[in-house]
């Protein structure tokens, strides 16, 4: 040991010694180039994409609810099917328990 730190092992990745420093553009005066700016017609395509995508999301949610609301009236008859039928066999139920009742009693 010949110093106070310990001796350096893989302290580092391998592949960050051989990495190239990042550049730095500027001008001869000591300023910092501006990026450049992006064509008008390539912002309003950017826009127009944007556009685009949110009015087909919209599409898509009101095409999810309009068939929600096209099945609730089905879902509901069903229920209301479901109910009457739950009924019915309640009904059957005890008419055939209030038969047997008297059997009970002998």
């Amino acid at each position: 040991m010949t110093g106070l730190e310990p001796a350096q092992t893989w302290r580092h990745i391998p592949f960050m010694k051989n990495r190239t420093p990042p550049d730095l553009d500027m001008t001869i005066d000591g300023e910092f180039v501006e990026p450049p700016v992006a064509p008008v017609a390539n912002r309003i395509l950017l826009w127009a994409m944007i556009v685009a995508v949110l009015a087909g999301a919209l599409v898509i949610a009101a095409l999810a609810l309009w068939f929600a609301m096209m099945i609730l009236p089905v879902a509901a008859g069903a229920g209301v099917v479901a109910y009457g039928m739950y009924r019915y066999r309640l009904w059957r139920l005890q008419s055939s328990l209030s038969g047997q009742h008297s059997l009970h009693t002998r």
